[in-house]
């Protein structure tokens, strides 16, 4: 029986891993992460799933120590996955297994290598995105490509619609992939690192709106950042204004210096830079939903500037 040691973390690790078991792949032992109390945990436990299986499960600040090698040559894997796992894994760890390391990546691989691949790939407004799964080497998201998915990127799909879609990509590529890995005769594509880019993390400041955007921009940047992440926002006289869904108004207004927040026709628009309109269809001022009668209330001059 092929033997696996995974370190996962969210949907997409506890869906990956449910796959390996689906196949017969006897997974030895899993290290995950403790949920940060800090966080919205809005995604499924690979910690829980694990003990239902009765796996043995680590969750170690540092997956690079002494101990955790130990651990993983111990469990004698022939392979060694990665699904959603937060931590570089580094070279002692890869060289453990006998038939090598695997990542899944939430991307079109080489497009959008590092991290949070989904909302990079929404806030650059791109129509179509994915899952690779691809041999794990030293550096981040540059090995050889096994095998990947593409899911659609409609115009309207906020993060969390597009990582469904994703998780499913995730599962399905790990599933058809899994025989020819086992039985060594799957194929892999070095990748063509020129076709794409490498993407750092985000943290909730960087969720800032440029106020001298177009009304594309905007809108991508909001849906990109919508609830369960922290939200598109910008600081005005009156607190913090948060955009959590928006749609493009048909027709264009007159371009400006920068983005304004107003009512037309009793309805919460943002008039852009280049004149795009978009209808804000989800707002907060200062933590509290923003409608139109409580716009009027707060912003008294009939607009604000973001």
């Amino acid at each position: 029986m092929t033997r696996a040691v995974v370190f996962a973390y969210h949907t997409v690790g506890v869906r990956c891993l449910k796959a390996l078991l689906g196949r017969g792949v006897e997974v030895a032992l899993v290290i995950t992460h403790r949920d940060n109390p800090n966080e919205t945990i809005w995604f499924d436990s690979v910690e829980r799933v694990a003990r239902e299986y009765d796996i043995p499960t680590l969750t170690p600040d540092d997956p690079n120590t002494p101990e955790v090698l130990a651990a993983v040559r111990a469990a004698q894997p022939d392979f060694l996955f990665s699904f959603y796992y937060r931590h570089m894994i580094k070279q002692p760890l890869l060289d453990v297994p006998a038939r090598g390391a695997f990542n899944m990546h939430g991307s079109l691989l080489p497009q959008y290598r590092g991290r949070v691949p989904i909302n990079w790939a929404i806030i650059h407004g791109e129509s179509e995105t994915g899952a690779t799964l691809h041999v794990m080497n030293a550096k981040p998201d540059n090995g050889a490509i096994v095998d990947q998915m593409a899911v659609p990127v409609f115009p309207d799909d906020n993060a969390q619609d597009v990582f469904a879609k994703v998780v499913t990509a995730a599962e399905m590529v790990l599933w058809r992939s899994l025989p020819a890995l086992e039985s060594g005769t799957a194929s892999m594509r070095e990748q063509d690192l020129s076709l794409g880019g490498y993407f750092g993390g985000r943290k909730p400041e960087d969720g800032r709106l440029d106020g001298t955007a177009s009304a594309r921009r905007l809108h991508d940047f909001v849906r990109a950042l919508a609830q369960p992440y922290p939200g598109a926002f910008a600081d005005v006289d009156a607190g913090r204004l948060v955009l959590w869904r928006t749609r493009i108004a048909p027709g264009r207004g007159v371009a400006r210096d920068r983005a304004r927040l107003l009512l037309q026709a009793g309805r919460l628009c943002l008039e852009a830079a280049d004149g795009g309109v978009l209808y804000v269809l989800a707002a907060e001022l200062n933590g509290v939903p923003l409608d139109a009668a409580r716009f009027q209330k707060c912003f008294i001059s009939g607009s604000v500037t973001i």
